[in-house]
């Protein structure tokens, strides 16, 4: 009987032990846009810092905790300098495996393989953001990213877009079902949904209804292939860029917002 009260006791403390030295889960946090190419603007507010002030205070709460080790591709000043160096001298690489990629799911979509399904409208980008996005990308795989989170506000195009819109609420983007990390990144995009949802409603935009919405084209979301199986990818809208003109109410939706995603994110890793 003592001899199976050891072996108990030894499995309890070598399980624990197990779990305390656990490899922390990477989390790339990725503000959208930059200081060049801010995104959407109502009036002084520009989308981009807005972005940078909810994801500092999510890769803080994450910082937090030992569980989790995280990245943030920029700060006030701009990217920071181990993103900018990527960019720079790896130029050509993230080319070649953008152009790469989307010669492979051109030729997927000609065969079959794959069935290219048209979501919400997107705008096109610059050759130079091209580069960053897909940069980020390559650099997740490189790196083993275990997930990566973009955070974003969202807006629509109207003929007086310095007056607030109509639509309101928020919404999650993450893979479509034939994408290879589509199972596991829509499973960490409803844990975020959910935790968003106790405080906020979802978005009214009429293709983004329910909240949660499956995309082929973001290259954030690793489109053409360009994310590993492994890598988790969402990104989130976390409203219209319009209802925060408040400056109180938008910096304490920051707050909030970062928290709850931290606890979706966490409900993921840890909680199933």
């Amino acid at each position: 009987m003592r001899r199976v009260v050891n072996i108990f006791i030894f499995l309890f403390f070598f399980l624990a032990a197990g779990e305390a030295h656990a490899a922390p889960v990477k989390i790339l946090i990725v503000p959208g846009h930059d200081n060049q190419v801010w995104g959407a603007q109502y009036k002084n507010i520009k989308e981009a810092d807005m972005n940078l002030a909810l994801a500092t205070e999510l890769y803080d709460e994450l910082k937090a905790d030992p569980r989790f080790e995280p990245y943030i591709t920029r700060n006030d000043y701009g990217y920071l300098t181990d993103f900018t160096n990527y960019f720079n001298t790896e130029r050509d690489g993230i080319a070649a495996f953008r152009d790469s990629a989307k010669a492979a799911h051109r030729e997927h979509i000609a065969d079959g393989s794959i069935e290219e399904n048209e979501g919400v409208p997107h705008n096109s980008v610059a050759e130079e953001t091209s580069i960053v996005l897909y940069g980020i990308n390559r650099w997740a795989d490189h790196n083993h990213m275990d997930a990566v989170i973009h955070v974003h506000f969202n807006d629509y195009p109207r003929k007086r877009p310095w007056i607030a819109g109509k639509y309101q609420g928020f919404a999650i983007y993450a893979p479509e079902s034939q994408m290879a990390h589509s199972k596991e990144s829509t499973a960490l995009a409803t844990d975020v949904w959910a935790e968003l949802k106790k405080n906020y409603a979802t978005s009214t935009y009429p293709p983004e209804k329910g909240g949660l919405v499956p995309d082929q084209s973001l290259i954030a979301l690793g489109a053409s292939g360009t994310l590993l199986p492994s890598v988790r990818s969402i990104l989130v809208e976390y409203g219209y860029i319009y209802r925060f003109s408040n400056s109180a109410m938008r910096h304490k939706a920051y707050t909030d917002m970062a928290h709850l995603t931290a606890n979706g994110i966490k409900d993921y890793f840890f909680a199933h």
